[in-house]
């Protein structure tokens, strides 16, 4: 599948935030990317401008494109409670997002390649499907014969964050996806409203 590999201190620049991860680039430029830089005047952005940035920034911070977001969009649309919240519950569920949450791989990027190649199984059976929707109680592991890959190694020895909503085990390489988080436990900073309100156009 097609995927972002342009310039990401660009975008991480157009969106004022490190989307992508720590930037010095960001850290030394932070406005928006252009030839002018900061002498140039920005005009007033309307509101449509504003719903679609939010969006467009969701969908470089977790690594999904256009019509995988609107199928993701639709599915929140049909599901119990408020569509912005179930929006980003359905794309933190995602395998390749769990992945990165459990410090398999140091970025989402990362976390889709291994899935792709075949390294993570869930409950048991090899799963390269990086957009798969994990239910509560299943559990992600590296695959046995995959568990010496440097790589691995070396980004599970490095992961410091933990997540409430999932429980893993660095010494087996694997963990459970205990429950879907709350809105209030997911990092991102992302207003899901205004994507609400794009679609709802």
């Amino acid at each position: 599948m097609a995927r972002y590999i342009g310039p990401k201190s660009k975008i991480a620049r157009k969106f004022k935030e490190p989307i992508f991860g720590p930037d010095k680039v960001l850290e030394k430029k932070n406005y928006p990317p252009g030839q002018h830089g900061l002498s140039k005047k920005r005009a007033k952005q309307s509101e449509y401008a504003v719903q679609l940035q939010e969006k467009q920034k969701a969908k470089y911070t977790y690594g999904i494109l256009e019509r995988q977001f609107a199928k993701i969009y639709h599915m929140a649309q049909r599901a119990h409670g408020v569509t912005g919240e179930v929006l980003l519950q359905l794309i933190e569920s995602r395998l390749d997002n769990v992945v990165y949450r459990m410090g398999i791989a140091p970025t989402r990027s990362g976390a889709r390649q291994l899935v792709g190649h075949r390294h993570i199984t869930v409950n048991g059976s090899v799963v390269n499907i990086a957009s798969y929707i994990l239910k509560p109680g299943d559990v992600v592991a590296v695959r046995e014969r995959s568990r010496s890959l440097e790589v691995i190694n070396t980004s599970v020895s490095g992961a410091t964050n933990s997540f409430p909503w999932i429980d893993f085990d660095k010494s087996a390489m694997s963990g459970k996806f205990i429950n879907v988080p709350e809105r209030l436990q997911i990092p991102e900073n992302i207003k899901e409203q205004l994507i609400v309100e794009l679609y709802s156009k």
